[in-house]
């Protein structure tokens, strides 16, 4: 796990060591130090709640990536039971930036797909740093098709900087990868749900991100473009990122007011990293709530709804 503390972290991880260290100095002595340890622990809550309840746009997105951040695969040994791993996309090759399988959630039987990236130098270039080829798009499609075939609902884990930009991808038909999921999503007979678990970004998150519920963790965002890119280009500058981030309204909360997030799961105090247990839960509950609803929708209906749901999103006035 990275050692990374982002900035407006630091209070609390320093407040964090001084009570392990008088734990620690307690557990070795006959000083009782407990009745000081309560006041800190009492006090870390508190610093807590003010830290994470007064985040700019910008220290979202920075959480959003945070190296220690739950990825797809973690949610999947959480909340899964019985994950039987689809590969490859019977074009070209096996795409490890995303997964798809079939499983279980609960009761209930799903085909999942996910975008998932690495831990360490090794396990992102296996994964490409959650940046999909064409094949990825591919696969995902694939596992589609297999369960609108089945009559399984599909869940999607979206967690991305972006589609791979290289030679290579654009040779292979990136665009009409990510275009063909786009349509084929908006008319696939079965229930579709997407959950942003981490970053959003651009036609590499919509490639397998159209579906009846649009569900974001509380410390993601979702853009058509990174704050750092949205900077180079209209600021010339990618380290006014925070600027751009602040204009481009990104972060779950934002999302849910412009009538895009249906729903915005709460994070553990301190972000999905500090509990993926308690995230993990919450996901899981927010997930069987949503497919039971979604089950109940004759799927003629359900396919109007969420056709009318994307409409709206393209809706707009002229003065």
């Amino acid at each position: 796990m990275s050692d990374l503390i982002l900035e407006f972290e630091k209070p609390i991880v320093e407040l964090e060591k001084k009570i392990e260290e008088l734990r620690e100095h307690s557990a070795s002595s006959t000083v009782d130090l407990s009745p000081e340890i309560e006041k800190l622990e009492e006090k870390l809550k508190k610093l807590i709640i003010k830290t994470y309840s007064n985040l700019s746009r910008w220290q979202r997105v920075q959480l959003a990536r945070h190296p220690n951040r739950p990825y797809t695969l973690d949610y999947v040994r959480r909340i899964c039971t019985d994950f039987i791993e689809i590969h490859g996309d019977r074009h070209f090759a096996d795409d490890k930036a995303i997964i798809t399988g079939f499983t279980a959630i609960g009761t209930e039987k799903i085909v999942l797909i996910g975008h998932q990236k690495g831990r360490n130098t090794k396990e992102n270039l296996y994964r490409n740093f959650g940046m999909p080829h064409p094949e990825g798009y591919r696969k995902a499609l694939r596992a589609m098709k297999l369960a609108e075939k089945f009559h399984r609902p599909v869940i999607t884990f979206i967690d991305t900087q972006g589609a791979y930009p290289g030679i290579g991808a654009e040779e292979r038909g990136q665009a009409e990868a990510i275009a063909r999921n786009l349509f084929e999503m908006a008319r696939l007979r079965t229930p579709i749900i997407n959950l942003v678990i981490g970053e959003g970004a651009s036609g590499g998150a919509l490639g397998i991100g159209v579906g009846d519920r649009i569900l974001l963790l509380e410390n993601t965002w979702y853009s058509v473009i990174s704050p750092e890119g949205c900077a180079s280009i209209l600021y010339r500058d990618a380290g006014k990122a925070p600027l751009a981030a602040e204009a481009m309204k990104v972060t779950a909360r934002d999302l849910e007011q412009l009538g895009i997030a249906d729903e915005i799961i709460p994070e553990p105090p301190g972000g999905a990293h500090r509990n993926p247990d308690q995230t993990a839960q919450a996901i899981q509950e927010v997930l069987l709530r949503h497919l039971l609803e979604l089950k109940q929708i004759p799927i003629d209906e359900l396919l109007a709804m969420r056709n009318a749901k994307f409409a709206r999103m393209g809706a707009w006035t002229e003065e």
